[in-house]
């Protein structure tokens, strides 16, 4: 039997456990077994915590499709609460690894337990190659894609994970399954992409709506508020402090000028504990 700990970002919710002492076999497998919410114990994913020879952990994220993705915004502030938590570090002040690259998180601590985390997320990736997308442009302001009848104008960023950024009227009538599901597979992105549908509320908030590569709808998207932000900024939308309001909750969201690195803050929770056969 293994023990996991179900825990959530703003609802953008994965199955954790500890594998630092315990080598977790079949991963793709167990993470789609895992996340089914009617015959498993349901999550968006499945979130491996490992040991780390660069860092201070290590951690492996995994789709509710089984798909391997490179970082979870949400994911990692979850395990900032798990490591401390669960006693597996002192540390208010921890660097974890990623596919990503390494992410430093600050641990906002009350009555022991870590209540938010502020995240640096790192340098947002603007160069098409690298996200990646298929565009001519230096910097991708003006990817048009059609979907069925309608017309769309992306940004698109990597916050080590692709994004590609749209404005609409209104988030809360969107169609986000229809639109979102064939974005995310169009020929335009090699590795496919996670899809923000944002309303610009005014120069500090944002509304947003997300479709995940591999997942679908979820209630939030960590590197995708601060993708959002990025781009925001880059299209002269917002200031580089923004809130971004998603299903889920609220994120604060930075782009600092100075260091070029995009922080975020948000609260991480646990919902419940438990063992399962896998």
């Amino acid at each position: 039997m293994t023990k996991f700990t179900k825990m959530h970002g703003l609802g953008n919710d994965y199955v954790y456990i500890d594998a630092t002492n315990k080598e977790i076999e079949n991963e793709q497998k167990v993470a789609k077994f895992i996340s089914d919410r009617h015959f498993g114990i349901g999550s968006d994913g499945l979130i491996l915590i490992c040991k780390s020879k660069i860092a201070d952990f290590k951690m492996k994220m995994f789709n509710s499709d089984g798909s391997q993705a490179e970082m979870c915004g949400n994911g990692i502030r979850c395990v900032g609460k798990f490591v401390y938590d669960k006693g597996l570090t002192n540390k208010t002040t921890i660097k974890i690894e990623t596919l990503a690259g390494i992410k430093i998180l600050k641990l906002n601590i009350k009555d022991g337990k870590v209540k938010t985390v502020k995240v640096d997320m790192g340098e947002p990736i603007l160069e098409p190659e690298k996200i990646p997308v298929i565009s001519n442009e230096r910097i991708v302001k003006n990817l048009n894609l059609k979907v069925d009848e309608k017309e769309f104008k992306f940004t698109c960023i990597s916050m080590g994970n692709p994004h590609a950024i749209t404005i609409i009227d209104n988030t809360d009538k969107f169609n986000v399954e229809k639109y979102g599901k064939q974005i995310e597979i169009d020929k335009a992105f090699p590795k496919k992409t996670n899809v923000e549908f944002i309303e610009i509320v005014d120069k500090q908030n944002i509304k947003m709506r997300v479709w995940e590569r591999g997942t679908g709808e979820t209630l939030a998207c960590g590197t995708g508020a601060c993708a959002t932000v990025v781009a925001t900024v880059i299209n002269e939308l917002t200031e580089r402090k923004v809130n971004v309001e998603l299903l889920g909750g609220k994120l604060e969201i930075e782009w600092n000028k100075k260091d070029n690195h995009v922080y975020m803050t948000g609260p991480a929770v646990t919902v419940f504990e438990g063992t399962i056969e896998i």
